[in-house]
């Protein structure tokens, strides 16, 4: 079959999934005008329409359904076997894409990548940021990164970090004029900075605990992130209260631009795992960086 065929099918699958040319073109590395071209080229070379467009969507025919059941298989068992032929070679190599939140990227994943990369030259590592619960599947990720209560299912995981606490905080000028929260009730009363969650568009509910008992609290506020960095520089500033990771709070703690709120509600986690398909057969370069990742228990 010549290569181009390769290349409309892979087309034909990357717009149905994505249900838009714009986004379907991103995610090949090509333009939205050479994606029209291999669909037209393919819908020619069958006869029929595959693909149903309006101005707001793209939708697949009857036709289209067809072949894709059909065809999207068999790419996914010769993309599987081209992976592990490259287990015959000597070097780890290729492409792993991991999907992670910023400040899981920055205080954990891209120190432990910096040290590990330069002992792999062939093996390339694309990382995106994202709070949704990633279907990693779907979206083509050999992994994902999150805590360890929040995995998804069908999936396997490694520890790469240890337990991690979120705490309450909030700047001394926020804190003047205001009486310090003792129960999550009084978090109410206060101006606190809210997360919203990609996944299901609503905001988070900062989860506290205290001798065996949890409250899952939705809090109000004036300011709202995607983003845990944001909200941190918020409360440093003095716009409320913030439920952060303790790694990225503590030095701000530390020197008083912060004050810990209800430390005695401050919650735990189990620490951030990297997390794969069960059902996908991992390569040399997926093994080593589960092996390199892998959290070691300080002894």
């Amino acid at each position: 079959m010549p290569k181009e065929h390769y290349s409309d099918l892979l087309a034909l699958i990357a717009v149905a999934r994505e249900h838009s040319f714009t986004r379907a073109a991103s995610q090949l590395g090509i333009s939205q005008s050479m994606l029209s071209h291999c669909i037209q080229r393919l819908e020619a070379r069958v006869g029929v329409r595959l693909l149903t467009r309006t101005t707001r969507s793209v939708s697949v025919t009857e036709a289209g359904e067809r072949l894709l059941l059909t065809v999207e298989p068999r790419l996914k068992e010769i993309e599987a076997e081209l992976i592990a032929v490259t287990e015959f070679g000597d070097t780890p190599a290729g492409n792993i894409r991991i999907t992670a939140t910023d400040h899981v990227i920055d205080t954990v994943l891209w120190p432990k990548l910096a040290r590990v990369l330069p002992k792999y030259p062939q093996i390339s590592v694309e990382v995106a940021i994202d709070y949704g619960m990633t279907d990693i599947v779907a979206d083509h990720f050999d992994f994902g990164i999150r805590l360890g209560d929040g995995l998804a299912a069908g999936s396997e995981a490694v520890c790469i970090a240890p337990d991690m606490r979120f705490m309450i905080v909030a700047a001394p000028s926020y804190m003047e004029s205001r009486a310090m929260p003792a129960k999550p009730q009084d978090l109410l009363g206060h101006e606190c900075i809210n997360m919203r969650l990609p996944t299901r568009g609503g905001l988070y509910a900062w989860e506290l605990e205290k001798d065996g008992q949890e409250i899952n609290m939705r809090v109000k506020g004036k300011l709202i992130f995607n983003g845990i960095n944001q909200i941190l520089n918020a409360a440093v500033s003095g716009f409320g209260l913030a439920y952060v990771p303790e790694d990225i709070a503590q030095s701000h703690v530390d020197d008083g631009t912060l004050v810990p709120v209800m430390d005695d509600w401050w919650r735990t986690f189990p620490g951030l795992h990297l997390y794969y398909s069960s059902e996908r057969e991992k390569s040399r370069a997926m093994q080593v960086l589960i092996d390199e990742l892998r959290y070691v228990e300080p002894t």
